[in-house]
């Protein structure tokens, strides 16, 4: 089994549903305005085409909201914000 493929395995996408789930469940809704706890329905519905991308490589990610967010010793800087898809997608 090729190393995507087992990174994709069903037993490892669960592992980081409920990661997500756990830690960024209070997020705001991203870009697409879907929140982290909407992310496991969807997945039901759309993670056998998701995971064909994923593994051809075709997946394109969303545009990343972009926002400033303050700094320690003053000033502000850039923060991307990616989708829950994307971002689990990444995980």
């Amino acid at each position: 089994m090729r190393l995507m493929e087992q990174i994709l395995a069903g037993e490892n996408t669960l592992n980081a549903l409920e990661y997500m789930e756990k830690k960024k469940k209070k997020t705001a809704p991203r870009i697409d305005g879907m929140r982290v706890p909407e992310l496991r329905a969807f997945l039901r519905e759309n993670w056998r085409e998701i995971g064909k991308e994923v593994l051809k490589g075709t997946y394109q990610p969303q545009p990343v909201r972009r926002t400033e967010i303050p700094k320690d010793g003053g000033g502000k800087r850039m923060l991307g914000i990616p989708t829950v898809l994307d971002r689990f997608t990444s995980k």
